[in-house]
């Protein structure tokens, strides 16, 4: 046993995690060079190690979870690591000149992957699983969640930035009869999304959220605000204040996280979400310091962990038809480690996924919480 491996197993050690044993969580080497590429790569390196068939894990979801419960990702942080957070500090990431990036590197590879992972409205944000036990149940009672929790009405605008494939807009308009302008950065979303509902009242438009200049009776925004950056917080409310009409309300719906970062881990922002950023509380509050009054804070950040699981699932269901559409073994290798990685931090508390409900001046009366 070389030194690189013996460190790595005393790391793990900790957490209950074996190299080459016998539980589902253990990590089963089948390549020696994956302990100096983790040594040296830290959390990066355990990601790309894992893409490239270094070692495997039957249970990664638990691996990951097992893994964060410990602390364990503090444990080796080499220098080349720090520079994602660096280049955070100087440059805006998700100014207005590199908003549409993120739609090109994540949204655009292409609708029959994310029309063979999700639901049939294709509702790429966590589900709510109150009283439910599958996916599309809990898509439905998410997006009902949200219509129920700003009050629609008939013949309400309501804007709804970020809008993916238009699962927002289009339900809202269906079940509750309301006119919806949607926004997103992606091209494959916006196609996809006018097709699907051209004969409702949906307007859904390729166009950045700084760029939107009028006013709704209702915004929402779900799973976008992890896109939008700490240097743009106040910027983003602004918008949001600037088109909200005076007696109307605002839901935003955003992953969030404990501590306070300046990008989401290098391994994501690599390959996944390219300058995106977790809010804490404290960040949020002070975008909407004197615009917003808060009405409502709902976390139900463990209802991701089914839903990311039932996103894996689905890939494995299909996994054959997205060979043959081009999604190859090393692709496969980092969506998988994506997913489950992901719905281990959850489960692990480390992220969480909050509602918030804010209005302008105060409802008089207050709000009455809607779960």
């Amino acid at each position: 046993m070389n030194k690189a491996e013996s460190t790595i197993r005393g790391l793990l050690a900790p957490a209950g995690i074996e190299i080459n044993g016998p539980n589902p969580y253990d990590i089963q080497v089948n390549d020696p060079q994956f302990f100096q590429r983790l040594l040296s790569g830290g959390p990066l390196g355990l990601g790309e190690t894992y893409m490239d068939g270094l070692w495997d894990c039957e249970a990664l979801d638990v691996l990951i979870y097992k893994v964060l419960r410990a602390d364990l990702e503090h444990t080796i942080s080499p220098l080349k690591l720090l520079l994602p957070v660096i280049q955070a500090k100087l440059v805006n990431l998700q100014s207005s000149r590199r908003a549409f990036r993120i739609g090109e590197h994540h949204y655009d590879i292409g609708n029959e992957l994310y029309k063979l992972m999700l639901d049939p409205r294709m509702t790429y944000t966590c589900g709510y699983w109150k009283d439910t036990d599958n996916l599309n149940d809990a898509q439905e009672a998410k997006l009902d969640l949200v219509c129920r929790k700003v009050g629609l009405e008939p013949g309400m605008r309501v804007l709804d930035i970020g809008c993916g494939w238009g699962s927002f807009a289009g339900f809202a308009a269906e079940r509750y009869g309301v006119k919806v302008v949607g926004v997103t950065v992606s091209r494959e979303q916006i196609e996809l999304g006018q097709e699907r509902y051209r004969d409702l009242d949906v307007d859904l438009r390729f166009q950045d959220y700084r760029d939107v200049n009028e006013r709704f009776d209702r915004i929402i925004s779900i799973g976008m605000f992890e896109h939008v950056g700490s240097k743009n917080y106040r910027t983003y409310m602004k918008v949001v204040e600037n088109c909200l009409e005076d007696n109307g309300l605002f839901l935003l719906h955003t992953i969030g996280t404990n501590t306070k970062a300046t990008a989401v881990d290098p391994w994501t922002n690599k390959y996944i979400f390219p300058g995106g950023m977790l809010p804490i509380p404290e960040q949020i509050d002070a975008a909407v310091n004197g615009t917003f009054i808060m009405e409502d804070l709902h976390n139900f950040g463990t209802h991701y962990d089914p839903t990311l699981m039932a996103w894996m699932a689905n890939v494995d269901t299909h996994r054959e038809e997205l060979e043959s559409l081009g999604y190859d073994q090393r692709f496969y290798r980092m969506w998988r480690y994506f997913l489950l990685s992901s719905a281990g931090s959850a489960r692990a508390r480390r992220n969480q996924l909050w509602q918030i409900v804010y209005s302008k001046k105060g409802l008089d009366g207050g709000y009455n919480p809607i779960r």
